[in-house]
C-alpha cells in the first residue's frame, strides 16, 4: 500500500464532486466538440467506454458518449472503429472501446491469454482456432453468422449454440483477431495485424509501464483517485499501481487527499487538479447510463454524491425502488432523480415507467428542465436528427 502521510490535503465532498465532474467532462455542455473527432477525443480522455448488450434504451457505449457529445451520432463510433481505427475493443473491467494509441498496454494481457490455453480449453483444440484464422486470412473478415455448423445446446443463457463463437472469442482475447466492426451486438472479426495495417506490431509495455498507464488513465478521467478507483475490478493490479502512487508522492507529482466522509480511505491527485474548479454550467442536465463511469463504481458514487445506485433489472419487481432500468439524472453537480425509461421502437416513443425524486430535490423548475432534456434524449434514442422537432405530446412527462 502507498505510504499514509500525516497531513493530507483536505477536501469537502462538494469540492471532490466538482473535481470529479470536471475530470469526467460532465460540467460542460460540449467539452469534446462535435463530429467523429469528438468521439475519438472522448474515448481517449475517458480511457475506455464500456460495452453492454442490454438495449432497454440505447446501449451504454452510445449512451456514455452521448452524455458528453450533444451532437453524437452512432456512425461516429463506427467510423472511429472501422475506418479511422482510432479505437478498438478489448477488456478493461468489462468489454470496452479503448483508444488505439494505448494498444501497447493491452498486448501483455493478450500474450498472457495465448500462453495459458487452459483458460480456453473448453472451446476446442488450438488447431481448430488455426483453421479459423486460415479461413479469415484467405476469405476476409467474417461474423459468427457467416459460419455454418451444427448447433449445440447452450451451456448457459448468454452462451451461443455455435461452437465457433468460443473459437472467435479465444482468438480475440489472444490478440490474433480484432473486432473490426460492430452492428448492434453482431461483431465482425478481422486479423489483428491486417486490420491495423502495421508493418510491425507495437512493442508490448512492461509490467511497470502498464501500472503507470492504469494510474495515468484514472487520474485523467477521475481527477481524484483511490487505489480502488484506479484498479476497479482489478485486484491483481493493485500492488503495482500502489507502487506507482508511492513513487509519485515521493517525487511530489501526486498529493494525498482526505475527503470528508471517506474515513481512512485516502485519495490522490496531481497538484494542479486541486486548484479552483469552476461550477458546472447552470441548468446542465444529463440523463446517465447505469454503466456510466460516474456511477459504475457504486461506493465512489455514494461517497461523492451521497447516492447509492442499484441496478435493479435482476431484482423481483416488488423489491425494486427505482425500477427495472433506472437512469440517474445529474443536474449541475448533484444526482437529483432516477428515471426508469424504456424505448418503444415500434411505436416510436420513449416510455416513462417510473420517476423517482431523490430527497430534497423535487421542484417544478427542475422538473421542467429534466423534461426538456428528456425530449432531446428521446430524439437520440429513436435515431432522430437533433434538429428534428419533438412530437407535440411526448410520452416522457412525469406521471401524475
Amino acid at each position: 500500500m502507498p505510504p499514509r502521510p500525516r497531513k493530507p490535503f483536505s477536501l469537502s465532498a462538494e469540492q471532490a464532486r466538482r473535481i470529479w465532474l470536471h475530470a469526467q467532462r460532465l460540467d460542460r455542455r460540449a467539452p469534446f466538440g462535435a463530429g467523429p473527432e469528438a468521439t475519438r477525443a472522448a474515448v481517449e480522455h475517458l480511457g475506455y467506454v464500456q460495452i453492454d448488450t442490454i438495449n432497454v434504451i440505447e446501449r451504454c457505449h452510445h449512451h456514455i458518449l452521448y452524455a458528453r457529445i450533444p451532437g453524437y451520432r452512432r456512425s461516429d463510433l463506427a467510423q472511429a472503429q472501422s475506418v479511422e481505427k482510432s479505437v478498438f475493443e478489448y477488456w478493461t473491467h468489462a468489454l470496452s472501446y479503448v483508444p488505439a494509441r494505448d494498444i501497447r498496454y493491452f498486448l501483455p494481457e493478450m500474450k498472457a491469454h495465448r500462453e495459458e490455453p487452459k483458460r480456453w480449453s473448453a472451446v476446442g483444440a488450438r488447431e481448430e482456432t488455426r483453421k479459423l484464422l486460415r479461413r479469415i486470412r484467405r476469405d476476409g473478415a467474417l461474423t459468427i453468422r457467416d459460419i455454418e455448423e451444427e448447433l449445440i445446446e447452450k451451456a448457459h443463457l448468454w452462451a451461443s449454440k455455435k461452437p465457433s463463437k468460443g473459437l472467435l472469442e479465444r482468438a480475440f482475447y489472444d490478440g490474433d483477431l480484432v473486432i473490426s466492426a460492430r452492428n448492434g451486438m453482431v461483431k465482425t472479426y478481422e486479423l489483428f495485424d491486417r486490420h491495423f495495417q502495421w508493418e510491425k506490431r507495437p512493442a508490448p509495455a512492461s509490467e511497470r509501464q502498464v501500472a503507470g498507464y492504469k494510474l495515468d488513465r484514472a487520474l485523467r478521467a477521475q481527477g481524484l483517485v483511490s487505489l480502488d478507483s484506479a484498479c476497479h475490478l482489478d485486484a491483481p493490479g493493485k500492488k503495482a499501481v500502489a507502487a506507482q502512487i508511492a513513487g509519485r508522492v515521493r517525487r511530489k507529482e501526486l498529493v494525498p487527499v482526505a475527503i470528508t466522509g471517506a474515513g481512512k480511505q485516502l485519495h490522490w491527485a496531481m497538484p494542479g487538479m486541486l486548484e479552483a474548479v469552476p461550477e458546472p454550467e447552470p441548468e446542465l442536465i444529463h440523463i446517465l447510463s447505469p454503466f456510466d463511469p460516474l456511477v459504475i463504481q457504486r461506493k465512489r458514487a455514494k461517497l461523492f454524491f451521497d447516492y447509492a445506485h442499484v441496478f435493479e433489472a435482476y431484482l423481483r419487481p416488488e423489491n425494486r425502488v427505482y425500477g427495472y432500468f433506472g437512469l440517474p439524472v445529474l443536474a449541475g453537480d448533484r444526482i437529483v432523480a432516477v428515471l426508469d425509461l424504456k424505448t418503444d421502437r415500434a411505436a416510436g416513443k420513449l416510455l416513462m415507467q417510473r420517476w423517482t425524486w431523490l430527497d430534497g430535490f423535487e421542484s417544478p423548475g427542475l422538473q421542467a428542465a429534466i423534461e426538456e432534456e428528456l425530449a432531446r434524449f428521446e430524439r437520440f434514442q429513436l435515431g432522430r436528427d437533433e434538429a428534428e422537432p419533438a412530437r407535440a405530446e411526448p410520452d416522457t412527462k412525469m406521471p401524475a
